[in-house]
């Protein structure tokens, strides 16, 4: 398996941007669907955003209009711009596969923090 490594987390006020970066080095990342997920304390890990190989994406109703997932398939990595971060938008950011699967293990994660 493959862990990817997640950057670009910090800590924004609210009304802020960040736009994270997950590098995820394996011959399989051209054909995987991938995704960013985000856990908040005491709470499940949830998708946020998705794209296919194709560019084709998908985003949870929280996030919708504030982000934007994309790819470039090249240099194998996935970014995620993060618009107008809410206090609410605060956890530790992941990427992987969607669903998840065995390619990857899931990576450190990169900590996104809001202040309001």
């Amino acid at each position: 398996q493959v862990q990817p490594v997640e950057s670009g987390g910090g800590l924004v006020q609210a009304g802020g941007s960040l736009r994270l970066s997950c590098a995820a080095s394996t011959s399989f990342f051209r054909l995987s669907v991938m995704g960013w997920y985000r856990q908040a304390p005491g709470k499940q890990r949830e998708l946020v955003a998705s794209i296919t190989s194709g560019g084709s994406t998908n985003y949870a109703d929280s996030v919708k209009g504030r982000f934007t997932i994309s790819r470039d398939n090249a240099k194998k990595m996935v970014y995620l711009q993060m618009n107008t971060l809410k206090p609410e938008d605060t956890a530790v950011y992941y990427c992987n596969t969607n669903p998840v699967g065995p390619i990857f293990t899931w990576g450190q994660g990169t900590q996104v923090t809001v202040s309001s």
